[in-house]
C-alpha cells in the first residue's frame, strides 16, 4: 500500500520542476496543503449526510408540508403478475415485438401494455415531496457555502488580480479560512456519493416547480440561466482559464500535472457549452410559453391523465394464449434478455 501510494503522489508529477513534498511541510511560521488534509474529508462526508437526513426530516419537510406539497407519487400501475414478471425479469422497455406478444397473451391492446409499463416505472421514482426536500437540502448548501466564500474571498488579492495565485507558487501558507472551505467542499461532494442513485438534481426552480408557484418558478429559471451563462462562458473562460493556462505559464511555467488540471478545466468548459445550449433552449420555450416546461431530463414520464385513468383495453381481435412458457409469451426464457435501464 505504501508502494502504491509513493507511486500516486509522485511529487515529479504534482510538483513544478525543484519543488518536493519535504519542502512544504509545516513549519512554526507557516502552514502548508498536506495530503493527509484529504483524510479528513470522509469522516465529515459521513457527518454532512447525518446533518442532510436531519435537515430534510426536520426542516424541509415541514417546508414542504407548509407549501401543500404532499408525499403522493405516481399513479400506481395495476397489478399483473406477467407484466411484473417481464419489468423486473426482463426489461422495463418492451420492445413492439414483445409489446405484441403480450397483448395477444393477455387480451390487451398495445397502448394499454405500453401505458402500464409507463406506470410501473413512474412508481420506482421518488415523490415530488422526497425531490423537494433534497432540493431544499443542496439550495441551502450552496447558499452558504457562496455567501462563505464571498465573505472569505473579498478579502484577498487574488480575487481582484489573478496573478497573485502563482506568485511564489506552490510556496503559499494555507489560511484557516481557505482550508475550511476546500475541507467542507470535499466533504459535502463525497457525502453526495451515499445518495447518487436517488438525488435529483435541480434545486431552486425546482423547488417552486413542486410547490407549483409556476411564475416564480420561470422567474428563477430564467435567472439562473442568465447567472450560470454569464459565469459559465463568461467570468470562467476569461477568468480562471487564463489565469490557469496562460498567466500561470508566465510566472510557474508548466510541469506534468499542469497539463493534467488545465485539460480537465478545458474539458468542464466543453461541458459548460453543452450545458449552455440546452438551458438556452428551456428558457426560450420558458419565454415563448409563458411558463418553464418539461425538458428532457425530466424525472416522470408525462402521460394525460385521461389516457392513465383509462382502465386497459381488451383486444377484440384477439384470443388469450399463453404458449406454454411460465404466462410471458416465451420471452422470459427462450428470448433475448436484454436490460434497457
Amino acid at each position: 500500500m505504501a508502494g502504491i501510494l509513493a507511486w500516486f503522489w509522485n511529487e515529479r508529477f504534482w510538483l513544478p520542476h525543484n519543488v518536493t513534498w519535504a519542502d512544504l511541510k509545516n513549519t512554526e511560521e507557516a502552514t502548508f496543503p498536506q495530503v493527509e488534509d484529504l483524510y479528513l474529508a470522509f469522516p465529515l462526508a459521513f457527518c454532512i449526510f447525518m446533518v442532510r437526513l436531519i435537515f430534510e426530516r426536520f426542516v424541509a419537510k415541514p417546508c414542504a408540508i407548509a407549501l401543500n406539497i404532499q408525499a403522493n407519487g405516481p399513479q400506481i400501475a395495476q397489478p399483473n403478475a406477467i407484466l411484473e414478471k417481464v419489468f423486473t425479469a426482463i426489461t422495463k422497455h418492451p420492445d413492439e415485438k414483445r409489446l405484441e406478444g403480450l397483448s395477444k397473451q393477455l387480451d390487451w391492446d398495445v397502448r394499454s401494455i405500453q401505458r402500464w409499463f409507463r406506470q410501473r416505472r413512474n412508481q420506482e421514482k421518488p415523490s415530488i415531496l422526497t425531490k423537494f426536500c433534497e432540493s431544499m437540502w443542496r439550495f441551502s448548501f450552496y447558499v452558504y457555502i457562496f455567501s462563505y466564500a464571498v465573505r472569505f474571498l473579498k478579502k484577498t488579492p487574488w480575487l481582484w488580480n489573478t496573478r497573485h495565485c502563482w506568485y511564489n507558487y506552490p510556496y503559499q501558507p494555507l489560511t484557516t479560512d481557505l482550508h475550511y472551505y476546500y475541507i467542507l467542499e470535499l466533504s459535502f461532494y463525497w457525502s453526495l456519493m451515499f445518495s447518487q442513485f436517488t438525488d435529483i438534481k435541480r434545486k431552486a426552480a425546482k423547488m417552486a416547480n413542486y410547490a407549483k408557484f409556476q411564475k416564480m418558478c420561470s422567474l428563477l429559471f430564467i435567472m439562473f440561466a442568465m447567472v450560470f451563462i454569464t459565469t459559465r462562458l463568461g467570468i470562467f473562460p476569461l477568468w480562471v482559464l487564463n489565469s490557469t493556462l496562460f498567466e500561470s505559464w508566465e510566472i510557474v511555467g508548466p510541469y506534468p500535472s499542469w497539463w493534467l488540471f488545465n485539460l480537465l478545466l478545458l474539458l468542464i468548459q466543453g461541458l459548460n457549452c453543452f450545458w449552455s445550449y440546452l438551458i438556452v433552449k428551456i428558457a426560450y420555450k420558458a419565454i415563448s410559453k409563458g411558463k418553464v416546461t418539461k425538458d428532457d431530463r425530466s424525472d416522470i414520464e408525462s402521460s394525460s391523465d385521461e389516457e392513465d385513468l383509462e382502465p386497459p383495453g381488451k383486444n377484440p381481435h384477439t384470443t388469450t394464449t399463453t404458449n406454454g412458457t411460465s404466462g410471458t409469451n416465451g420471452y422470459l426464457l427462450t428470448g433475448s434478455c436484454s436490460i434497457d435501464d
